[in-house]
């Protein structure tokens, strides 16, 4: 895409290959064989700070940022990298000096990583293998993976310790597959500085977007996601979530500290796709009337500025906006570039405000599998208008099947904007609720409401 950037995860493949010696020409040129790990203490698992929540500041906007990312500590000493967060791939990397052999535009310097690998044989690798069919002769642990708007990255994985440091004086050195050393403010107080272990990328090929990135913050379901390791080290519980400010910025946290579940709309997230945050199949209603389409495949994806829905439901909201405009005082754009539907008014619109008053709202109802009531999650003229620089108002649902979705239905951050979405992997359920996403909590009992 052009504008904005398609999700990353969408349509990802991961492929994990176990580097032998007759990979020399790989692009792992200082990594040839894993490194013996290092006598580690026993980890301790009591006095966790399970009962609390990372909170990081997000930056960027849907329009014309095109993009949310968080700024993440990485290394000895820290250094900050710029990190797209994306909920559609489990896997975190970073552009990677190792040396690298083709990558990208980005902020900062690349990474340099350190020599403590992670073995092909180990189960955060294998999680990653797309087949399982792998051989592993004691190699370290490269990937590969590819996006659906074009880009990829290949590379290797790496793993460091860090200590944490509890406000109950209990100190741990855990270890996670996502870095090195990476900083984090617990919201009970308690202050950490884990080393991490994430991709190090020495060969990528930009996306469609095409922006300048460190890499990826990788949030899916998966094992070797950052939310599933801190998890299953005790640190937080495996809930990972973002609030999206339409004003640009807003947060992304890990825990489960910060919201009351009790004002949460929830719905189940499928067990069919277990590798995307989905509720699965969904109907569509304009207007608060159904459409007639039905059984729209339906997955959450912050790696995605806008919406996406499948040829036919998308000609059909379109064709029932437009039905609804007809009469008013705005006409289509056509030399407005900015999305591929864009309206004029008589003088140019300077906020969503200006013109909310002729778009209806529209929704998809989830049915749960038909286990339970239906839930439904609305899209107001905010969360699928944008304004362009030309003072145009132009659609944000765009046409999926035309970019290679196929018939999938995607929930991007234009969508998500002014509320709290939560993905909690341990009740394995998705929910939402308006937020004032422009004040970052500390707890419960901050005032974001």
């Amino acid at each position: 895409m052009k504008k904005g950037k398609l999700g990353w995860g969408m349509g990802v493949v991961v492929m994990l290959m176990l580097i032998l010696e007759s990979s020399a020409a790989s692009g792992g040129l200082g990594w040839r064989k894993a490194m013996q790990p290092p006598e580690r203490p026993p980890l301790m698992v009591a006095n966790r700070v399970a009962a609390s929540s990372v909170v990081i500041p997000l930056h960027g906007n849907v329009y014309p940022t095109g993009y949310y990312n968080v700024t993440i500590q990485i290394g000895q000493p820290p250094k900050p990298y710029f990190l797209d967060v994306d909920t559609g791939s489990d896997l975190t990397w970073l552009q990677c000096d190792a040396p690298c052999v083709h990558c990208t535009e980005a902020p900062h310097p690349y990474y340099r990583p350190n020599n403590d690998l992670v073995s092909c044989d180990d189960p955060l690798c294998k999680s990653l293998q797309s087949n399982g069919g792998n051989r592993c002769d004691s190699g370290q642990c490269d990937y590969e993976v590819e996006y659906a708007d074009g880009g990829s990255s290949l590379g290797v994985l790496v793993r460091d310790v860090f200590p944490l440091n509890f406000t109950n004086g209990a100190r741990s050195s855990p270890r996670l597959a996502l870095g090195d050393v990476i900083p984090l403010n617990f919201t009970n107080g308690a202050w950490s500085s884990p080393r991490l272990a994430l991709g190090c990328g020495y060969d990528q090929s930009p996306s469609a977007s095409n922006h300048p990135l460190d890499g990826i913050l990788g949030l899916g379901r998966g094992k070797a996601s950052i939310i599933s390791q801190l998890s299953s080290q005790g640190f937080v519980r495996n809930v990972v979530g973002h609030c999206l400010s339409g004003r640009g910025g807003g947060y992304l946290f890990l825990g489960d500290e910060i919201y009351d579940s009790s004002r949460v709309t929830w719905t189940a997230l499928s067990q069919e796709h277990p590798k995307h945050y989905s509720p699965g199949y969904a109907e569509l209603y304009f207007s608060g009337k159904t459409t007639g389409y039905k059984n729209l495949f339906v997955t959450f994806d912050s790696g995605s500025s806008y919406t996406y829905f499948n040829s036919q439901a998308y000609q059909g909201l379109i064709y029932l906006v437009k039905k609804e405009l007809h009469g008013k005082p705005l006409k289509e754009a056509l030399d407005d570039q900015t999305l591929p539907l864009c309206w004029k008014g008589r003088k140019p619109f300077k906020s969503i405000r200006d013109v909310k008053k002729y778009f209806k709202p529209f929704a998809l109802s989830f049915t749960n599998g038909g286990k339970s009531r239906s839930t439904l999650f609305e899209f107001t003229p905010e969360t699928y208008l944008i304004i362009s620089s030309k003072g145009n108002v132009c659609m944000g649902v765009l046409n999926g099947t035309e970019v290679g979705l196929g018939n999938l239905n995607l929930i991007g951050d234009i969508s998500m904007q002014d509320r709290m979405v939560i993905y909690d992997n341990e009740k394995q359920i998705v929910g939402w609720v308006p937020a004032n996403c422009d004040i970052i909590p500390k707890s419960k009992s901050s005032s974001f409401w």
